[in-house]
């Protein structure tokens, strides 16, 4: 049962493509896996597929590791967030799980972006926010982050005018 289940979750990485909250997914093909059966899944970083995502402002980047982001199952991502990157107060319907990979993510809990709110999140470190609760953040550096969870995701702005897919 549990084997079935994760040959069924491996199956839907080549099929995540587009996505309840507008993201644009880059998935890496099954052909292009270096390992993929048994439940397992394992790609080295130049494997990843990254592609702009419709629900953040440009040049935000994404790159879906597994999972189908509108369906209640697990799925992991990657944001790739260029220095200087804004990331406008806004909630997630489900619990976001964010670990810094690179760089360093400035964050906080709110509904009005302030700088001086931020928590310095460098690599390495782990943020869990509440599904429903507010949150902005910037970066000063270049940042990977990977966020983990249960679907379905999505993403809405406190301020409608900050969402680019209006």
């Amino acid at each position: 049962m549990i084997q079935r289940s994760l040959r069924a979750r491996a199956a839907i990485l080549p099929t995540a493509a587009a996505l309840m909250v507008g993201l644009t997914a880059g998935v890496a093909a099954a052909a292009d896996l270096p390992y993929r059966g048994d439940g397992h899944i394992m790609l080295t970083p130049d494997q990843l597929q990254w592609t702009d995502i419709a629900s953040m402002a440009a040049p935000a980047e994404i790159a879906v590791i597994e999972g189908d982001l509108t369906k209640a199952e697990p799925f992991t991502f990657r944001l790739r967030l260029p220095a200087g990157y804004r990331i406008e107060p806004h909630i997630h319907p489900e619990y976001e799980r964010l670990t810094v990979l690179s760089g360093t993510l400035h964050f906080a809990h709110g509904e009005t972006f302030d700088r001086d709110q931020a928590h310095e999140l460098p690599a390495g470190s782990v943020a869990i926010m509440a599904p429903g609760e507010p949150m902005f953040g910037f970066t000063e550096v270049d940042t990977v982050i990977q966020l983990h969870g249960t679907g379905p995701w999505g993403i809405n702005y406190v301020d409608p005018a900050d969402d680019p897919r209006s």
